[in-house]
């Protein structure tokens, strides 16, 4: 779900300049309980340089960010409904949870939207028209 990842926030990309001065591990939990997927992303200077599918025996991590699988998948539409749109509004509903230590997260707070955001399906542009 998250591998797509260090594709759009890899080294040289817009997203890691954005986030140049950030180092964190990441947790992102897909599920419900401890029974669902777990995905570790290491950033370094902003860039995505890791992304490990679990089962991981013992991560160490700086926070996580869990939801349940249906609504990572609402989140992940190419037009996410309201309420399912951004992280923030996921929390406030109740379908996200973070957890650890929030610094990295919230001072980086549009990194993360964007970096997530980014897993979104592009819609596709229309041709342009030729004279």
């Amino acid at each position: 779900m998250f591998a797509g990842l260090a594709e759009t926030g890899g080294p040289g990309t817009p997203l890691a300049l954005r986030g140049r001065a950030l180092d964190a591990r990441m947790m992102l939990r897909a599920g419900a309980g401890g029974s669902g997927s777990e995905t570790l992303v290491t950033i370094r200077a902003g860039a995505v340089i890791l992304v490990e599918d679990g089962p991981l025996v013992m991560p160490s991590w700086d926070f996580a960010i869990s939801a349940a699988e249906e609504d990572w998948a609402l989140f992940l539409r190419a037009v996410p409904p309201p309420g399912s749109h951004d992280l923030m509004a996921l929390l406030k509903r109740g379908a996200m949870r973070f957890e650890g230590n929030l610094h990295p997260l919230m001072s980086n707070l549009l990194y993360f939207k964007l970096l997530l955001a980014s897993l979104r399906p592009q819609p596709e542009t229309a041709p342009e028209a030729t004279a």
